[in-house]
């Protein structure tokens, strides 16, 4: 009952859903819930009618936004899950200005993320040039993730074994603030467990801070596109930082322009569907913007 009521409490247009003349309940559909958090429908059915069925924090994070829920309602929903409850992601936090900032920036493809890696928000150019991350389940939405363990990246960078070593540098970075921290320590024994190539990075105890060089990333129908990272720092309590990745040059600002302008997809691999296992030893395609 409790997910019910709060559903319940949110209109259909405060979410960009028609309000319609046949609802039989107030507030959004089970459904809708499930389209907005990146779920299944089954799976969040299960979930508010209390059935036992295994759950991560990711996925009740994106539950919890979806629904609105404050400190105490998502404290009250780990506890219905059996989860510990952790700080209140900076997902939630973010305030409307920064998706406008992102979709402003357009056509330079633009992401937020936080020290984890994990994608807060993104704007459309990034997912014209480089992924498009609206068909990527919530839970997945991590850098270190996408790169490692998932297959659905379509853009390579040129150096992508250097770009690979500094995400994981930069990340055991930011892990030696958090390591009593059940979702960091989630991460990496999972990536340790699915990726080898992970595994022999960090090994090498490399420590690093996110980069500002240029990169040049071989895209499949545009061809080399040198992007500037621009990198701005959101929050200095959350380390959440925005990436926008401006054009480096006259051939690549064109290039932009035409992919965003098209809006085509162009050159996306197929999207595994969720809940589709990877093997511990399938590669990524090779890499992502960090």
């Amino acid at each position: 009952m409790f997910l019910r009521t709060r559903r319940e409490r949110i209109q259909p247009e405060e979410v960009g859903f028609a309000p319609g003349q046949r609802r039989r309940t107030p507030g959004l559909r089970r459904e809708e819930v499930a389209l907005l958090a990146g779920v299944g429908v089954t799976w969040y059915t299960w979930l508010e009618q209390g059935r036992d069925i295994n759950v991560s924090a990711q996925v009740l994070e994106a539950i919890a936004g979806t629904l609105r829920l404050d400190r105490l309602e998502r404290n009250h929903l780990y506890t219905l899950a059996g989860l510990r409850f952790g700080p209140a992601p900076e997902s939630t936090l973010l305030p409307p200005s920064i998706q406008k900032t992102l979709d402003a920036v357009s056509p330079y493809p633009a992401i937020v993320m936080n020290e984890r890696y994990d994608i807060l928000a993104f704007n459309d150019a990034y997912c014209q040039v480089v992924l498009d991350l609206r068909q990527i389940p919530v839970e997945e939405r991590n850098m270190l993730w996408l790169s490692f363990v998932s297959d659905d990246w379509h853009c390579m960078f040129v150096d992508a074994e250097t770009t690979s070593l500094h995400m994981v540098a930069a990340y055991r970075a930011a892990l030696a603030n958090h390591l009593n921290e059940p979702s960091w320590q989630e991460l990496t024994q999972g990536l340790l467990a699915r990726s080898p190539k992970f595994a022999a990075m960090w090994q090498r105890y490399d420590v690093a801070a996110p980069s500002a060089q240029v990169k040049i990333l071989d895209h499949p129908e545009a061809g080399l596109l040198r992007v500037d990272p621009a990198i701005m720092w959101l929050s200095q309590a959350n380390q959440s930082r925005m990436n926008v990745y401006t054009a480096a040059d006259a051939e690549t600002e064109a290039k932009l322009q035409a992919l965003v302008t098209a809006k085509v997809p162009a050159g996306r691999g197929a999207v595994r569907p969720a809940g589709a296992r990877v093997s511990p030893g399938q590669s990524s395609r090779e890499q992502v913007l960090n």
